[in-house]
């Protein structure tokens, strides 16, 4: 099982991302997922770690939500 962790600024509103792509997640990958958890953050940041690996970092890639979920999958 697969624990997926999205970190995302709170003053940077960037909550309705990370709930949209925690929606993709768990309709694409569903009971395969342990846990998709929302952890708040600052000074930009947003963050997706699949079992503590780094699969998206917005300061690395651009953002895509198909693509991180692809990502998210290699570790499913």
């Amino acid at each position: 099982m697969t624990d997926v962790e999205i970190e995302y600024c709170v003053p940077c509103g960037f909550l309705p991302r990370a709930q949209d792509l925690q929606e993709a997640l768990l309709e694409e990958y569903g009971q395969e997922l342990n846990s998709v958890a929302l952890v708040t953050g600052d000074h930009g940041v947003f963050k997706v770690q699949a079992n503590g690996d780094v699969v998206f970092d917005k300061e690395e890639d651009d953002y895509d939500v198909d693509d991180i979920v692809d990502s998210v999958g290699a570790h499913v």
